[in-house]
């Protein structure tokens, strides 16, 4: 396992920015295993938003009193959720408005299962694509 890819990835999908991408193709570049590679990314990648998720699950007070710029991008990702419902998780990997949307499923209580199935599936396209665009 890359554990350094898969810290990158799990780092990038918390509310802190990262370049997981950026690291993915250098791998690959450097002849890493795609498969296993993508495999790093997902899973760091998911992890993150399954933290990210908690965080809004468990921390519902805590969320509602962020910055004005957090307020405005939380609320923008509520709009998302309300109006594309679930399967607006396929797009958690989305700059600016992905964590966001994993922190607004956690408020509105999403099931866990539907959320990493959701998350997964958006987060997997998204690597398998950058890989085979190498």
């Amino acid at each position: 396992m890359d554990w350094t890819l898969f810290g990158s990835a799990l780092l990038s999908s918390t509310l802190f920015p990262g370049g997981s991408e950026a690291l993915l193709l250098y791998r690959l570049h450097q002849g890493a295993d795609p498969f296993a590679s993508v495999a790093a990314a997902t899973a760091g990648n998911v992890l993150g938003s399954l933290i990210t998720y908690g965080m809004g699950r468990f921390g519902r007070r805590a969320v509602q009193r962020g910055s004005e710029k957090t307020e405005r991008r939380m609320a923008r990702a509520e709009r998302w959720f309300l109006r594309y419902g679930r399967p607006s998780l396929l797009l958690a990997w989305l700059p600016l408005v992905g964590d966001p949307l994993c922190l607004v499923a956690g408020v509105l209580r999403v099931g866990v299962g539907s959320f990493l199935l959701l998350v997964t599936l958006g987060k997997l396209a998204r690597y398998a694509a950058l890989a085979w665009l190498m």
